[in-house]
């Protein structure tokens, strides 16, 4: 009896050590997983702000753009250019969810992304991780705060096919645009497998991907639609200005989460980028505004507005860079630059971008680009990149859009008009295409 109580006292200690050693491999076993798990750590203040980013960027479109843009066509085409946006951003919206993220933002290699994320693959559910640029957020913010980006660009460039392309021109063009040529420049830039990124381009808030992107975009359409009849020989005014005004005001306030969001967080580099941008503004307004006056002896409330613009535009690649003196010589050079390239761009060339994209968003993204590492200091964040680097990353975008955008139009006229016909230019797209007009009692002639 005594052995076989010993027995029993040793084989339940037998079994108490098992389990124990059982549950320790178990929790060693379990400590990667554990690991891998904490490191998606996500900050609810970066998240937060974010989420305002977006809905600032977003309100640079809709209702920013249509407002700045709209009040400086003719009345007869000012639904029109609101019509063209929805459209683009709809189209947009849809294939970014499909293929346009995926193509920009997944690893894949220097060139574009891989297909991990083909119709938002992993970006809904208990499961979601973090974007390696964004190690902070959840991935569809991520997802979220990109998508404004590829909207607004778009949005852009219909101020330079404005008042004569077809609504469904407009949607083909950016659905091929979005998906051929901005989100393979987004991953050149920012994605770290880009080629552009691993060469050290600086772009903190697409002085490149926006802006130039945009600009040589907007040139190549104009002059593959070519010109608006009656260019060059009767006036065409803008017909709201206070419109214009309010539209920039909405772009100058969401220009904040556009810039300082580009540092996804909510800390010292938002701030920083946030007060650059503010300031790179009120000095491109100034010098618009003294170049204006010297020029003709006003100071043009749209003038100011427009030169605010350019300084925005300028400051946006080095937004993430610089100090406050870097931001003061960026504004301060790109109001005279563009205004000097707005003036005188479309005498010169006989081009008609019609809301001057490529003078204010390309020249004003290409000076910007340039001086980012001029200004940028190692206070603030690394710099990567020289003259050259900026430079050559500025030059390789360009060359592409262009081409690419010329492939693009060229190959939608073989199957259909690009812009409409001369008795509905004549009448205005807002009551050609959409059967509407600005007001009831306004001739369709304004």
């Amino acid at each position: 009896m005594e052995r076989a109580g010993r027995r029993m006292v040793m084989g339940m200690l037998a079994t108490a050590l098992l389990s124990a050693g059982s549950s320790a491999w178990a929790q060693v076993a379990a400590a990667p997983a554990v690991a891998a798990s904490a490191a998606t750590v996500f900050n609810g203040a970066d998240t937060a702000w974010m989420l305002i980013s977006t809905v600032l960027v977003m309100l640079m479109t809709m209702p920013g753009i249509m407002l700045f843009y709209g009040g400086m066509l003719r009345s007869k085409n000012a639904l029109s250019i609101v019509a063209h946006t929805v459209a683009g951003a709809s189209v947009i919206t849809v294939l970014w969810a499909m293929f346009g993220y995926s193509i920009a933002f997944t690893s894949g290699g220097p060139w574009f992304g891989d297909m991990s994320r083909m119709f938002a693959e992993g970006l809904i559910g208990s499961k979601v991780g973090a974007h390696v640029s964004a190690p902070t957020l959840p991935e569809p913010v991520f997802f979220l705060f990109q998508l404004s980006f590829a909207i607004i660009t778009f949005a852009l460039v219909l101020g330079a096919t404005a008042e004569r392309m077809r609504l469904g021109v407009t949607i083909a063009f950016a659905a091929l645009w979005s998906l051929l040529v901005y989100a393979p420049i987004a991953h050149w830039i920012w994605h770290p497998n880009g080629w552009l990124a691993k060469m050290g381009h600086m772009d903190f808030a697409g002085g490149t991907v926006v802006h130039i992107a945009s600009g040589v975009t907007g040139l190549v359409a104009a002059v593959v639609l070519g010109p608006r009849r009656g260019f060059g020989k009767e006036p065409m005014v803008p017909h709201n200005l206070m419109l214009t005004v309010l539209g920039a005001g909405l772009l100058w306030a969401g220009w904040f989460g556009f810039n300082a969001g580009s540092a996804f967080e909510a800390g010292p580099r938002a701030a920083g980028a946030l007060l650059a941008t503010q300031v790179a503004a009120c000095a491109g307004a100034m010098l618009w505004g003294f170049c204006e006056y010297i020029r003709r002896g006003q100071w043009s409330v749209l003038g100011m507005m427009t030169g605010a613009i350019a300084g925005l535009i300028a400051v946006t690649p080095a937004s993430g860079y610089v100090g406050i003196n870097g931001a003061l010589c960026i504004g301060s050079l790109a109001g005279v630059v563009c205004f000097f390239a707005v003036v005188y761009f479309k005498s010169i060339t006989g081009i008609d971008d019609a809301l001057d994209v490529f003078a204010l968003h390309g020249i004003g993204g290409l000076v910007g680009t340039v001086l980012t590492p001029v200004f940028a200091l190692t206070a603030v964040a690394p710099v990567t990149a020289t003259v050259w680097t900026n430079t050559l990353g500025a030059l390789a975008v360009m060359a592409y859009a262009g081409v690419a955008t010329w492939i693009i139009l060229k190959a939608l006229s073989l199957v259909t008009r690009l812009r409409v016909g001369a008795a509905q230019e004549n009448v205005g797209l807002d009551i050609s295409e959409h059967g509407e007009m600005l007001a009831p009692t306004a001739s369709p002639q304004a």
